[in-house]
Order: C-alpha cells, then structure tokens, then sequence
C-alpha cells in the first residue's frame, strides 16, 4: 500500500522528487501570472482538473481504509472510543485557534486606521456567501451526514457521508465473524491498485499546482494585496505560531516533534500550498500516517472526520477576520461581544464543515447572526481571501496529521518505535 515517491529505499534525482517539482510549478506559475496575467487566468482549469481527479480517487480511499480497519478490530467499542476522543481533541484545539485569533487580533489591531464607512461597502458581493451561509445550520449539516443509499456517498464523494456507511459496513463485516472474511480479503486486495493509482495520479501535481498559483496571481496580482497586507502577515504569523507553539507542545507531550512531522509530510504540504486544497493530499497524508505506526482504524476514522471539524486554519482566520472588519470600520466591540462572536463562530464552524469555501462561508455565518460586525465589511478581504486559503489548508492540514498520532497515542493504537523511525528518516 506504500506509494513508490515515498520509498527511501529508491534513490531519486533531485529533480524526480516530487515536492521539489511542486515548488518549481509554484514558482513558474507565480511568474507567469505576474508577467502574462491574461494568459495566466486562463490555465484556472488545470488546477480545477488536477483537484477534481484526486477528488475522484477520495472516497474510495476513505471507504478502504476505513472498512478494512474496522473490519479487523477485536472490539468494536474501539470505534466509539476512537471518534469520541477524536472529537474531544478537535473541539479542544479548534476552541483554541479561535481564541489565539481573537487575542492576536485585539493586540496588533490590523485594520485599525482604515476608517471604512459600513454605508460605502458594496454588499452585493457577498451575497451568495450570506445565501450558503444560511444554507449551513447545524440541523441541516447533521441532516447532510446521512446518505440517501448505501452507494450514493461513493458516488457523490461527501466526505462524511463515506465516513458513515464504511463505519457501518465495517461494523457489519467485523460483526459477521468468518462468514465476511472472503470480503474482507477482497477488500484489503483491492487497496494495493486502488492506492497505486494514488501514486499515479499524484504524478499530475505539479501541472495542477502551476496552473491554481499562475490563475491565482494573474487574477488578483501580487499589488491587489495593498493595504490589507498587514491582515495578510498577522494572519500567517499566527497560523506559524499556533502550530509551532499549541500544536509543538501537544506534540512534545505526546512524544513526538511537530517539526519532524512538518517535515515528514512536506511533500504533500507543498502541494496543499500550490492548489490551496487540503483535500488534494488527503489520500496521501491516510497512507503516510498508517506508514508512521498509526493503526489503519484510528488514520481511517480521525483524518477524514478531522478535514470537517479540524479546521484549525480556517478557526483563526474566522476570528481575526471579524475583528479586522470592525476594526476597519471603528466599530469598539466589548469583551462580552468578542467572545459571543467567538462562541456563534464555534457553533457556526461545523454548521460550514465540508463546504467549499468553507473560511469565508462560515465567516458570513457568524457575521450574520452577530449584527454588531456588518456582513457587507467582508467585500474588503473578499479580494485577498485567495491569498489566505493557501495558509488556512496549510494550518488544517498539518493539524489533522498531529491529530492522527496523538489520538492513536490516546487509544493505544501507535507504534511509538515506528513513529519514531519514520520521523527521523531511517524508514
């Protein structure tokens, strides 16, 4: 099941290592936009083509991974037990990242001295966020989990809808005893191809990476970051920190390096930076984490339920970005609003998990229902949002990986001489 790019043992040329033709596909592509714009937007399809393909190859990776490891636990009260601590660490952690947001914002106030006027702001651009926005309740979200058929989430691609029916059906066949094991072979026979098209497929990244950065820079350009660069910079700075800092002691109390981590999944974090998807490493992160000592149960039920209530990222860019419209537009909200604005964006945040856009939809939820921040202010990050997805998939991106060690580490499903090997580079 191991994807040949990631075999140590096979010697490559520096320039067949795929995280370095990433970063020569970026670095074409932001050149491209910069001198040929025009020509540069027109490459938005490669991109689009290359998150579309690996997109494809997601649900039946999830459903794999996830029914092949349920399917050969002993106790099946390990799987209540895995999403139950599971859920306790995102909530934790995305809590957190909502609160380092607030109290960064409050301390270098970047939109301070914009002196925007509410009544100037063009509204209308945001209003299809505000219409998703409204879409996304929590009753309607727990509503969406639930398939209309068996195979539907496979064909449809939902990430928690595939969630849902490969913990049924794993359940099932580990309940079953021997009478499912010829399925259960079947089953683990079919991730070796099912994986090696992964390997395929991901061969394609730095075509989709080039195209995604030259649209995003031909289209916006480098100058239309502007004044707003400060939001920019403090935004990054505290997505660095909060993983350096939060994210390094919660791993260094578990025992392990969340710089050795970073650098064990480089290859897909770059990619993330090139199409500003986490979803397009999605397949390779479950591979890389089950290689890492993490059992194939605990990768299969953390990761993908992490990509929609592990939203470390998109949590501090909801914070910040609130208080930088009030900011802008001098709008002094009291301790007792911020936090009211911080406990509707928590509630908010897994009512948007799983939608596209999910950073800027949730944004236009919370705003919507706290009135003392106008919606209409998200028109001024509307033209740098591009530029900040890029860091909200890098935060949950890297936050659903330490997320799978240290829940596994929690269940007693790590081999912690494994993790350690992998992280030093000796396997």
């Amino acid at each position: 099941m191991e994807i040949k790019s990631h075999s140590p043992a096979k010697k490559q040329k520096f320039y067949q290592v795929l995280y370095i033709q990433v970063i020569f596909a970026i670095t074409l592509g932001i050149l491209l936009g910069h001198f040929y714009p025009t020509f540069a937007e027109s490459l938005k399809p490669l991109g689009d083509a290359f998150i579309g393909i690996v997109k494809m190859i997601i649900a039946p990776v999830i459903f794999l991974t996830v029914v092949t490891g349920i399917s050969g636990m002993k106790n099946m009260g390990s799987v209540g037990r895995v999403t139950g601590k599971a859920m306790l660490y995102f909530v934790t952690f995305s809590t957190l990242a909502l609160f380092v947001g607030m109290i960064v914002a409050n301390v270098i106030q970047p939109g301070h001295g914009l002196n925007i006027d509410p009544a100037t702001l063009q509204g209308d651009k945001v209003a299809q966020y505000v219409d998703k926005a409204h879409d996304s309740t929590i009753v309607g979200f727990l509503m969406g989990i639930i398939p209309k058929t068996l195979i539907s989430p496979l064909v449809g691609g939902d990430i928690l809808q595939v969630l849902v029916v490969a913990v049924l059906f794993g359940i099932a066949l580990a309940s079953t005893n021997d009478k499912s094991q010829p399925i259960i072979d079947f089953l683990n026979l079919l991730t070796v191809p099912v994986f090696k098209l992964v390997g395929m497929l991901m061969k394609l990244a730095p075509i989709g990476a080039f195209g995604a950065m030259a649209f995003t820079v031909g289209k916006y350009g480098v100058g239309s970051i502007g004044n707003l660069a400060l939001l920019i910079g403090t935004f990054y700075l505290t997505s660095v920190l909060f993983i350096l800092i939060v994210l390094g002691a919660v791993a260094r109390y578990n025992g392990f390096s969340i710089i050795r981590l970073i650098r064990y999944i480089k290859d897909e974090l770059w990619l993330v930076l090139g199409t500003s998807s986490s979803e397009a490493a999605l397949p390779n992160l479950m591979t890389k984490m089950e290689k890492a000592g993490c059992e194939k149960s605990v990768v299969g039920l953390v990761i993908p339920t992490g990509y929609s209530f592990n939203l470390d990222g998109t949590n501090i860019y909801m914070t910040m970005a609130a208080l930088f419209i009030a900011q802008a537009c001098n709008i002094d909200l009291t301790i007792g609003q911020q936090l009211t604005l911080l406990l509707v964006a928590m509630i908010s945040s897994k009512g948007a998990a799983g939608v596209t856009g999910a950073g800027f939809i949730t944004l236009a939820a919370t705003l919507s229902v706290v009135p003392d921040v106008p919606v209409a202010g998200m028109a001024l990050i509307l033209g740098i949002d591009r530029f900040m997805s890029e860091c909200r998939a890098l935060t949950n991106f890297i936050g659903n990986a330490c997320a799978a060690v240290v829940v596994a580490r929690w269940d007693n499903a790590l081999d912690k001489e494994q993790l350690d090997r992998t992280l030093k580079g000796l396997d």
